[in-house]
């Protein structure tokens, strides 16, 4: 399975690696950012295998670990970069040392920053789609953007770009105005019910709708209980204010309410819960690409194994629907 990256026609895997996890910990205000800690060795052999399998799109940060995830991946990718499609994003302040975050890089100045900084460390000379990080910046903020992104498209630097925000104004206002944009990142997985707005703009706008959080941070994969407790060096388990999901480090009982209420469909025709969960994604919308978290070697071959399966067919697209009650 192939889709194509929006407006850019760059053909990726119909999902990626997103590289968060293997960038380990760091931090802000003293909360945990990350998903604990991680041996390289296994983040360099789960992208092998990744590779392997057919997947061929990496989505990963420049703040993933404080720079370590975009190392890491370097590492993994050595002589292979003409074989893959690289996707990294920008607006985090940190400190690589101390592996804080102080804040937002908002300016045209930072951004040329750092790209550089990326580029360095992902030891490439060109990434094929840039992302903004900060997922509620203004508008006008982000507007003024826009010709330094162009510059860096002229400049052979960049590919194509994009905004990871949950914001459909966001979505819409880079969609109408950026002639390189050609994704949406954004928030979506089958515990969101039906198709956000967000998407919605990506298709009028003939971007990509890539999806983080496919899984939903781990529940789609059945691996979580009502007894399941995360710890706080997990940000499912840290206290940001933003995590819905996980509350305290116990997964939200309403989300594995709909998870109980849909299991029997995700599995059938012999597919995992997290291999349903992806084929959902892809049932609802051609523009959709997943990008499913991994940081071990059965984590990447569970969810490549959803490239077999496909898409789930229109059937049981609308039973889930009715199950959810969307």
């Amino acid at each position: 399975m192939r889709r194509t990256l929006g407006r850019s026609g760059i053909e990726v895997s119909a999902i990626g690696m997103g590289c968060w996890a293997i960038g380990g910990p760091f931090y802000r205000d003293g909360q945990a950012c990350g998903w604990g800690e991680v041996d390289d060795d296994e983040s360099v052999r789960t992208v092998h295998r990744a590779l392997e399998l057919g997947v061929d799109f990496f989505d990963t940060a420049d703040v993933y670990g404080a720079g370590r995830s975009e190392r890491v991946l370097a590492r993994a990718l050595a002589g292979r970069r003409e074989q893959v499609v690289i996707a990294t994003k920008w607006g985090s302040v940190f400190d690589e040392e101390t592996k804080e975050i102080s804040g937002h890089g908002e300016d045209a100045a930072h951004l040329r920053e750092a790209l550089t900084a990326s580029l360095r460390r992902l030891n490439t000379d060109y990434i094929d789609l840039y992302q903004l990080h900060i997922n509620d910046l203004a508008i006008d903020k982000a507007a003024d953007l826009l010709g330094t992104l162009e510059d860096l498209v002229a400049e052979g630097k960049i590919r194509s770009y994009g905004w990871s925000t949950d914001f459909p104004d966001r979505a819409d206002a880079w969609g109408t105005a950026g002639a390189h944009c050609t994704a949406i990142q954004h928030d979506f997985s089958l515990m969101h019910g039906g198709r956000p707005e967000v998407l919605k703009t990506a298709e009028r706008h003939g971007l990509a709708s890539i999806n983080r959080g496919p899984l939903a941070m781990g529940l789609l994969t059945g691996k979580y209980h009502a007894g399941s407790e995360i710890g706080p060096n997990d940000v499912r388990g840290s206290g940001v204010s933003w995590m819905v999901l996980f509350k305290d480090g116990r997964p939200a009982p309403e989300y594995l309410a709909r998870l109980e209420a849909v299991r029997e469909v995700l599995t059938s025709d012999g597919r995992s819960l997290a291999q349903g969960a992806l084929g959902w994604l892809w049932a609802v919308s051609d523009a959709t690409v997943p990008i499913p978290g991994c940081r071990t070697v059965a984590q990447v071959e569970d969810n490549a194994g959803a490239l077999e399966h496909g898409p789930l067919t229109a059937a049981q697209v609308e039973e889930i629907e009715k199950l959810l009650g969307v």
